[in-house]
């Protein structure tokens, strides 16, 4: 039986990669860096847990000595606090290429259609610079680049489609120049799989997908319509500075390591159009890709798909509120020092511990607003939160029982702050 390792393979397009090689008769190989999520994915796959952009040579050689086909399907849209994009699309990739070189393995590099070093993103100089670094090499290789990649999991383009497709009152009229073609995850992994078997040759570049291209607004709402939400009844232009605020709001984001589709790399890659020239996958005898609406046919929308649509719109505004309420709680603590203590004493409690207790939960109030914003530490933040509003509610029980009967309800309050945090924890999912 042959082997394949494939990189990346509990992402997107990688986990898709894998199911069709498994399906060809390849005994597949996983390489992800996070054991928890490579296990969830494929619980049954052999899994080998790398950084890839930490790696060396040597250890390639090892990983990959007794493979027939290689499938890098690993990839960062934007350089962040997880993300190198040189350190992914060009050194792993020269190391990678240097510990095949002499071997008859096959590597199959699933790139991106547009890439050049002169591109206006990073996204492609780099894909582009690791592309060219694959076809200076001596081993067996080809180079796919699909275009706008739709499937049934939600991730990436395809999450930033459906959200802007779910968009309530109006439609978000951005980049009305930009024209889309799509490819269907599975026509793509299908198409690794028929360059894996080696029946279309090797050392070529193909673009792979659809025939036919839409602009960007017919692409969300044919998504809408996919979707079963009503056609929209205006059009609102968004301006180009909006847009680029959003852009730029999501790279600062990205720093603190959330992989927002609205990043800068992102929205100038829409705003260029997405489309590639399929020749060179027909001429060598590929198989045919499903045009956009049969894509969207194979998919079914069912009321998870609109729940989720929705949710990924509401996910940075109850994170963004989350972070707002603590902070402003812990502000607003220090602010009414004095007035906070003295309900505490008027209550039998000690003028020190009142002191501790008001400035302990002030800082702790603070701290949590922060660090909820960091996407590492958003789990563990919101926990934090479930953990101190239920100390909040006993100790008010206990030390000032009165505040249950108070006309603005401080203690009743707490329990909404609650549920949203729970809802943040647990609906925090990347693949």
């Amino acid at each position: 039986m042959k082997k394949a390792v494939v990189l990346g393979a509990y992402g997107f397009i990688g986990a898709a990669c894998v199911s069709a090689l498994q399906d060809q008769g390849f005994s597949v190989c996983g390489v992800g860096r996070n054991s928890e999520t490579a296990q969830r994915t494929f619980p049954d796959l052999v899994w080998i847990i790398r950084d890839i952009t930490a790696t060396a040579v040597e250890d390639w050689q090892d990983i990959l000595g007794d493979a027939d086909v290689v499938v890098n399907a690993s990839g960062a849209l934007q350089d962040g606090a997880r993300d190198n994009l040189v350190a992914i699309h060009e050194t792993a990739v020269t190391r990678i290429v240097d510990a095949l070189d002499g071997s008859r393995t096959r590597f199959i590099q699933i790139s991106a259609a547009g890439v050049s070093e002169d591109a206006p993103t990073e996204f492609f100089r780099t894909k582009a610079k690791g592309d060219l670094k694959i076809q200076s090499s001596g081993i067996e290789w080809v180079i796919l680049r699909p275009v706008l990649v739709l499937g049934a999991q939600a991730y990436g383009g395809t999450a930033l489609l459906r959200a802007a497709a779910a968009l309530p009152l109006a439609e978000a009229n951005v980049f009305p120049n930009a024209h889309v073609q799509t490819i269907h995850v599975d026509d793509l992994a299908n198409a690794v799989a028929q360059v894996a078997s080696g029946e279309l040759g090797s050392r070529f570049v193909a673009d792979l997908t659809e025939d036919g291209s839409q602009s960007f607004s017919a692409l969300t709402q044919s998504v809408r319509a996919w979707l079963g939400f009503p056609k929209w009844r205006k059009r609102v232009a968004v301006p180009g500075w909006a847009v680029n605020l959003f852009g730029k709001s999501a790279d600062i984001l990205g720093r603190l390591g959330w992989r927002s589709p609205l990043r800068t790399n992102a929205l100038l890659s829409l705003e260029n159009g997405i489309s590639g020239a399929p020749e060179e996958w027909r001429r060598r005898g590929g198989i045919p890709f499903k045009p956009l609406q049969e894509t969207l046919n194979k998919m079914a929308a069912t009321s998870q798909e609109r729940s989720f649509a929705r949710l990924y719109l509401l996910m940075p505004l109850a994170i963004g509120c989350l972070s707002l309420f603590w902070i402003l709680s812990g502000i607003i603590g220090f602010l009414s020092f004095d007035v906070a203590t003295n309900e505490l004493t008027a209550n039998n409690v000690t003028p020190g511990i009142a002191i501790v207790f008001v400035a302990l939960g002030a800082v702790a109030d603070i701290l949590l607003g922060v660090t909820v914003l960091w996407r590492r530490w958003t789990r563990w933040a919101c926990l934090g939160m479930i953990a101190v509003s239920i100390t909040y509610l006993l100790g008010g029980t206990l030390l000032t029982p009165n505040l249950w009967i108070d006309p603005l309800g401080p203690l009743v309050k707490v329990f909404p702050a609650i549920v949203l945090a729970a809802m943040v924890a647990l609906l925090l999912e990347e693949h």
